[in-house]
């Protein structure tokens, strides 16, 4: 089946055939669709981790892992001046010794102390991927109701496997099932099997956790 996204076997002479007009805004409107997708795959997934650094570095028992990291950090020092002193026969005297450890404390403290600022300083730039998905999210709906909504009420009952062979897998299976959402929230769809939850997971795991239901999840049109 050739993809709706290919059109390069129209030539010059059929451009003024409206059939073939319609396919070519058709394709270009998919060929956007997919950059909107790229933009919004991209944003999410870059708000999954952002999200998780925070939860790890600034959540509520993060304290503990910094004590950790520090003292990880004092233990592969000690033993950076072990190889030092066992294999080049370096040997620093004992005040060097302390004022390395004491530089890497006051070095700790700040952080610690600047941990509030690195924390909203991060928050404001999950904020910003939240934008930026949104939008990418609101433009990919706007160009899907043109394009991927036809075909898909068009070609219904479709399972998202059906769909997604459609498209020549151009589509990431975690995109297409939050684009007909909307269309299944606005009742213009229904969908006959529920899809795993995957809203949580990152984007990868997302699209593996829905292939394995692609065949059962079933889009049946109601206009």
């Amino acid at each position: 089946m050739s993809s709706v996204l290919n059109n390069d076997d129209l030539i010059a002479k059929d451009i003024n055939n409206e059939k073939l007009d319609n396919n070519l805004q058709r394709s270009n409107l998919y060929k956007l669709l997919k950059e909107r997708e790229q933009s919004w795959w991209q944003a999410r997934q870059q708000l999954i981790e952002r999200q998780e650094k925070k939860m790890f570095w600034y959540g509520e028992n993060s304290l503990i892992m910094w004590l950790l990291w520090q003292l990880v950090g004092y233990v592969v020092v000690a033993m950076a001046l072990m190889l030092l002193n066992n294999i080049f026969g370096i040997s620093l005297p004992l005040w060097q010794y302390v004022s390395l450890f004491v530089i890497q404390t006051i070095f700790f403290v700040s952080a610690l102390a600047a941990k509030g600022q690195l924390a909203n300083k991060l928050q404001r730039k999950i904020d910003n991927d939240e934008l930026m998905r949104e939008e990418a999210l609101n433009e990919m709906i706007i160009l899907a109701e043109d394009s991927l909504y036809p075909d898909v009420h068009a070609k219904s009952p479709i399972s998202l496997e059906a769909l997604d062979y459609y498209l020549d897998g151009q589509f990431h299976l975690a995109s297409l099932q939050c684009l007909l959402q909307k269309e299944v929230d606005a009742g213009r769809l229904i969908m006959e099997q529920q899809p795993p939850e995957v809203g949580v997971l990152p984007p990868e795991l997302a699209d593996d956790e829905l292939n394995e239901h692609a065949s059962e999840i079933t889009y049946r049109s109601t206009l």
